[in-house]
């Protein structure tokens, strides 16, 4: 008899992450290999990916590196005909590649662009980033998806592709204001835009797309910036960076199997009020 524990199951499956080698995609990455499926690590970050693979691999799961460049079409079409070379088959894809200007120790002070000055190349480059790689990742896979008769797309968006930043929380006694750039909330929306889309298109095709979208995982944010951010949720504090997991691994697998063109929300409670 097959349980609900069966159904988060990946095995045999073959999952491609783009960003596989950031902050969250390792963690996806390690999550869908857990699960049993063939992991192709995706990255802009040829080096780190491998690094990232090997990781999984010596734990005793399945994952392999690729280099890719999310906004070049031909590159995005040599990840998915790597996948399906290396493993015969092509079941899901997270779109987890993406510019986030994150305001970690390592990004302190680089966020001083006003909306007046922001400048237009740098506009445009994460639109390409954040959007036209989504697209092209997405071109690419469907049509092992539709071959095989089934898959998975999951886009990763973000609390501000529903709600505007508050800037208030990345401004610090003393110092020049930061602020989170225009860019990111307007891609992050229009990742939701995609999924809908996507979805809605490959109607009885049996390929399901859905959004996760996660709030802020600390990552040794320093104490204002971390008791800002918290006093903002619910539960008072920032996400661990394992607590987008399961999420993931819901939308992946057949637990969710009633679900196509919604957007999974694991953020503390940031957008509830």
């Amino acid at each position: 008899m097959t349980t609900i524990l069966d159904k988060f199951r990946l095995d045999g499956k073959v999952a491609v992450v783009t960003g596989g080698a950031g902050l969250l995609g390792k963690q996806f990455c390690l999550t869908l290999a857990q699960a049993g499926a063939h992991v192709l690590v995706a990255d802009l970050n040829g080096k780190v990916a491998e690094e990232t693979a090997t990781s999984i691999a010596a734990a005793g799961y399945s994952a392999s590196p690729v280099q890719v460049n999310v906004t070049d079409k031909d590159s995005t079409q040599a990840m998915a005909d790597a996948a399906v070379r290396q493993f015969g088959r092509l079941d899901v894809l997270v779109c987890s590649a993406a510019m986030d200007p994150k305001f970690d120790p390592q990004n302190q002070g680089s966020h001083g662009n006003r909306f007046e000055d922001y400048p237009l190349d740098a506009w445009r480059q994460a639109v390409d980033v954040n959007l036209t790689g989504m697209f092209l990742s997405a071109q690419a896979v469907v049509p092992a998806m539709l071959d095989q008769g089934q898959g998975v797309i999951i886009t990763i968006c973000s609390t501000y592709g529903l709600a505007g930043p508050d800037q208030r929380i990345y401004q610090k006694p003393g110092q020049p204001p930061q602020f989170k750039p225009a860019y990111y909330s307007v891609t992050k929306a229009g990742v939701l835009g995609f999924t809908r889309y996507l979805a809605a298109y490959y109607a009885g095709k049996n390929i399901r797309v859905n959004a996760l979208t996660p709030g802020g995982v600390f990552n040794n944010h320093d104490d204002i910036f971390n008791e800002a951010y918290s006093a903002r949720t619910i539960m008072g504090r920032m996400a661990h960076l394992d607590e987008m997991n399961g999420g993931l691994l819901f939308l992946a697998s057949d637990a969710s199997s009633y679900m196509t063109g919604s957007n999974l929300v694991v953020d503390g409670g940031w957008t509830a009020w």
